[in-house]
């Protein structure tokens, strides 16, 4: 089957990403296929590598982090590789991304309060060869989760 994604495939995919926990035999009616069919295709899905995990998204505030911030990170393009080891290893870093544009490295912070949003840059700006980070706090989601 390669790479091709059919119709079903994508509306299924549609499906779980809206409700990860969504019954299979609740899909297959609005499919109108059978239960089997929709296991053995989301089993497919699996397989192929096209469904990663399933996952939940919590209220960052409701488990006890007030502050989130999105943190732009420059870095000396000799020490990139360590730098990054050096990111995955914070554990207040939720996500961390190479990227094109204004930083070479974006990351998603999580922190109970400002005190600690304050150490954790500062921790991330004393990792050798870091030449700059620029947190932006986040005050409001207007869409998707964090």
């Amino acid at each position: 089957m390669g790479s091709y994604l059919d119709s079903l495939d994508l509306k299924i995919i549609d499906f779980l990403t809206k409700d990860g926990r969504m019954p299979y035999l609740q899909i297959a009616k609005l499919l109108k296929l059978s239960e089997s069919a929709i296991r053995k295709r989301v089993k497919n899905l699996e397989e192929r590598g096209v469904i990663k995990k399933y996952t939940i998204y919590v209220d960052h505030g409701k488990v006890g982090f007030g502050n989130v911030a999105f943190v732009g990170v420059d870095v000396d393009g000799e020490k990139y590789f360590d730098v990054a080891k050096n990111l995955k290893t914070i554990d207040q870093v939720k996500f961390a991304a190479t990227s094109t544009g204004d930083h070479m490295f974006m990351l998603e912070v999580w922190a109970k309060d400002n005190d600690e949003m304050h150490d954790v840059c500062q921790q991330i700006k004393r990792i050798e060869g870091v030449t700059r980070i620029c947190p932006a706090i986040v005050k409001d989601t207007l869409k998707g989760e964090l």
